[in-house]
């Protein structure tokens, strides 16, 4: 059986998901960040995550030139950060965005929690590239909601 690819794009935006920006800043790059909602936890010990990239992404590159990145959760009000790094070819940060975390990697400012991660390993996910990372640093917020996504659209939980 052949399942059609919008359809099941469709399907599984029936799956409520956070909203991140993936930051990264490997040698020879300007600090940038893309928007995903494919970040999942892995392992607790050791703490990985993992999250996916296109393989036709405009950051694809850059990320596999790095040798870590950064999951920034965003918070219910940060939905202008979400679309601004969702945009093709317009990845580099706002220096008024970010700050460099104790790894070395961006930070978005405001966000629930970051991780900032080493990268464990790359695989291949079909027509993505999976990465996973082991956390290494995170900083987490006391307050705030998450911006969540469903549907093709941001949500508030209530």
């Amino acid at each position: 059986m052949s399942v059609d690819p919008l359809k099941f794009r469709n399907a599984l935006g029936q799956f409520t998901t956070g909203v991140c920006v993936v930051t990264a800043n490997p040698k020879g790059y300007e600090p940038f960040g893309m928007t995903v909602n494919s970040f999942a936890s892995v392992s607790l010990d050791p703490a990985l995550v993992l999250w996916s990239l296109r393989n036709d992404s405009e950051c694809y590159a850059a990320f596999e030139a790095a040798k870590g990145f950064a999951i920034n959760v965003l918070s219910l009000d940060q939905a202008a950060l979400s679309n601004r790094y969702s945009q093709k070819d317009d990845h580099n940060l706002d220096s008024a965005h970010y700050r460099i975390g104790k790894s070395g990697l961006p930070i978005l400012r405001g966000v629930l929690t970051s991780f900032e991660c080493d990268i464990w390993q790359r695989y291949d996910g079909g027509d993505h590239l999976i990465l996973v990372g082991k956390v290494s640093e995170m900083n987490v917020s006391p307050t705030g909601e998450p911006l969540v996504f469903h549907s093709g659209r941001y949500r508030e939980l209530r």
